[in-house]
Order: structure tokens, then sequence, then C-alpha cells
């Protein structure tokens, strides 16, 4: 059975970059399509842009200015966006994440990176690569929202993610969203949860949650 084709539209104004991200998702296997909307941001919400699978996002469309504000529209909109951006400082890239990107990557880095994060944003998961500079003097704690928190608590307290929706009053799919954040917010400060068990472990070190409360979670 052949792969589902993924569909990306970037949103970057240098020609060269565009071109050379076409180059490696089309050499991708399977490849990826890619919608070029330059520095159009209306063209991610308007034409093939609008259904693309995944952003690829250039955090400055104004060089000096980064446009926190369009991503947190973007991801609240429920987009899957990958920041592909010039800046290689580990604040960015933490701020990023805390919006809700799903991976952050400079310019630096080429296909063995991009074209995995795409496919991992497509499929709503998490990509990293190695901690940014500055990464050494941030906290290694990430900085949960506090429904991230909650969502993460009930989680783990319970046998299935539906029974955490119905909890909380929300769907499914929002569960799995604030939980894939909580992970992207560990990988960041280097401290990977790919698993539920990572996370419970995770969130023990950091108070989280306590034992005493998973194990009454148990009984």
């Amino acid at each position: 059975m052949a792969a589902e084709l993924i569909t990306a539209v970037i949103v970057d104004d240098h020609a060269v970059i565009v071109a050379g991200v076409r180059y490696w998702c089309e050499r991708a296997d399977p490849p990826i399509r890619l919608v070029d909307a330059g520095a159009r941001l209306a063209d991610v919400w308007t034409g093939p842009g609008a259904t693309a699978d995944v952003v690829i996002f250039d955090l400055e469309l104004v060089p000096g200015t980064p446009d926190f504000g369009e991503l947190r529209r973007l991801v609240d909109s429920g987009r899957r966006v990958v920041v592909y951006s010039p800046r290689a400082d580990h604040a960015t890239a933490t701020k990023c994440v805390d919006l809700g990107a799903l991976a952050y990557l400079t310019k630096r880095e080429g296909p063995e990176h991009l074209v995995p994060a795409i496919r991992a944003a497509a499929r709503g998961l998490p990509y990293t690569v190695a901690p940014l500079p500055g990464a050494d003097d941030a906290p290694s704690k990430p900085r949960l929202s506090p429904r991230e928190v909650e969502v993460l608590r009930a989680w783990f307290a319970s046998t299935s993610k539906e029974l955490v929706a119905a909890k909380l009053h929300i769907t499914v799919k929002t569960v799995d969203t604030h939980i894939t954040r909580a992970r992207v917010k560990y990988a960041t400060v280097g401290r990977a949860a790919r698993t539920k068990s990572d996370l419970v472990t995770r969130a023990l070190d950091d108070g989280v949650i306590t034992l005493t409360e998973l194990n009454q979670a148990a009984l």
C-alpha cells in the first residue's frame, strides 16, 4: 500500500531557500508535495496552502522581527507548524515551542532534519535536533501551561485519552495536542519523553504529579 502523500506549504521570502526545500521534498522517499506561499501569509489560509498538512514557517518575514503573533495564530487554528528560522538561539526556539510549534529548525539544517520534521509534524508529532546555543543556561524544567499540566495529570490517572477527553470536556484531538506540546517542551530542554512512561518519569521529577497520586489512581 502506497504511503499517503504529505503536503506542506512554505512561507519564506527567500527564493533560494524555497528552491532548496522544494528539491529536498521532491527527492524525499516518498516525495512531499510543496506549495510555495512566498511571503504571502494569506496563501496559508486560501488556495492549496489552506489544506496543506504542514506549514513551514520562516519566523522573520521582516528581517529582525520574529512574527510570534502569526505563529500563535497558525497554531491556535490547528495548523501543524515547523519553524524554519535564521535565528539560532535557544530562547527563540523555546518561545516557538511554547506557542505550539512541533519543530524548530535553523536554516543551517538540511534535508536530513527538515524532511523528517515535516513527516513528524504531518502526524502531529514533535521533532527535535541538537540543543541550540544558550541551552546550557536554560532551565531544565520546561514551562508547561496550566492546561498541559491538567491534561497530563488526567492522562496519567486514566487508561485512555478518551476518558481524559470526557473528564475535561474536550476532544481527544485536543488531549493529543496538549500531550504533544508537553513532549516537545521536554525534548527542547534535552529531556526527551517519547512514551507515556517517559512523561510520567519527567512529571514525577518535576513535581507535576506525586507518586502517591499515581498510586491512588491505580487503585
